[in-house]
């Protein structure tokens, strides 16, 4: 049976059929004819016959050496520090959370707080007269910045733990005129409030260039678009501008409240009892420096421990954006490879699976 075109359609001659012959197959075909294509069934056929190709990864003999290596070398240092003796662990337990280093402690954090709220608020101020059109703002804010970054900051708590010997008393009236409130600075300037006054002055002059730099990378067709909606310049500011420029200023502002809390230590030269301080008492009656160093030291890690976890996801909010893929937490990725651990775990205990 053989089918043709014809203009009506398509016309079916029947031929008779001959014995021996084949009725799908040929044994040759006309010379000049292209070999027929394989058929969808003889490929899939070659699919079940023949073995797919496996992706070898490329080995990485180095990295899991140099990885060797460097876990070799933590072992030895983690176990130098847990056997010595020296370090008297004993001892660390016992004054960890005596109650004058908990004291100490809280006084560090309220300290750290205090600080970085303070200088935040007037380095914002301080940054908003940097950009303003006012040639006296700017100059002012610029004068502040350079002098309180330009000195060092243990110089600073010095000198306003002093400032008794420049000015003895303080008033509050009128300029060049009569004074109707006055007071002694020796009573008013106490260690606390020396080193809240001088760690705040000090964190100010550089939040005021975190905050302008947050500022600046904001595109200038944002405030534009703002202004073209009738917004006035403080809600521009306010709605516009700052939310996006968290974006950058929360990881430096984070690094920064990181520094102030170690920072703090430095505070300890004024007889401020923080955490510092509060071990040195003990041990300047005990004579066990390291273990209460130790203490410190522990206390320290802990507290940044916290706040950089913190930082990450203060940074990971303000990070959302219709462009943007927040970055995955810790716990999402301790789940993601679990999950993939569990597949190729399955894969591999398949009764049809195949030797890696």
């Amino acid at each position: 049976m053989s089918v043709t075109p014809s203009p009506d359609g398509l016309r079916v001659s029947h031929a008779p059929r001959v014995s021996g012959a084949s009725p799908t197959k040929t044994d040759a075909t006309a010379p000049g004819t292209p070999p027929p294509s394989p058929s969808l069934r003889d490929t899939e056929s070659l699919r079940d016959t023949d073995e797919a190709p496996r992706i070898v990864p490329r080995r990485h003999p180095g990295r899991w050496l140099s990885a060797a290596v460097a876990l070799l070398a933590l072992a030895m240092a983690v176990n130098s520090v847990i056997r010595n003796e020296r370090f008297q662990w004993g001892v660390v337990g016992q004054y960890f959370t005596t109650p004058a280093v908990l004291d100490g402690l809280l006084l560090t954090l309220w300290l750290t707080a205090a600080v970085m709220v303070l200088g935040f608020l007037i380095g914002t101020v301080f940054a908003v007269m940097r950009l303003s059109a006012n040639p006296v703002l700017r100059t002012i804010s610029w004068g502040y910045v350079w002098i309180f970054r330009s000195t060092p900051l243990l110089v600073q708590l010095l000198f306003w733990f002093n400032i008794g010997a420049l000015y003895p008393t303080l008033g509050i009236g009128i300029p060049f005129g009569p004074e109707f409130v006055t007071f002694k600075t020796v009573n008013l300037f106490g260690a606390g409030l020396t080193a809240l006054i001088g760690l705040t002055l000090h964190e100010a002059a550089y939040a005021a260039e975190v905050v302008r730099g947050g500022i600046l990378s904001v595109d200038a067709g944002q405030t534009e678009a703002a202004a073209s909606l009738g917004l006035s310049r403080p809600r521009v500011l306010r709605r516009v501008i700052v939310p996006q420029a968290m974006r950058s200023i929360v990881p430096t502002a984070g690094n920064m409240l990181i520094g102030t809390l170690k920072g703090t230590s430095i505070v300890s030269v004024l007889a401020v009892q923080d955490l510092l301080f509060s071990v040195q008492l003990i041990y300047n009656r005990t004579y066990q420096v390291i273990p209460l160093l130790m203490v410190a030291t522990i206390w320290y890690i802990i507290v940044t421990t916290v706040l950089s976890a913190g930082q990450f996801y203060i940074e990971r909010h303000y990070a959302r954006g219709a462009a943007r893929e927040l970055p995955p937490t810790p716990l999402q990725r301790l789940r993601r490879r679990l999950h993939t651990l569990g597949v190729r775990l399955r894969t591999a205990s398949a009764p049809d699976a195949k030797p890696l």
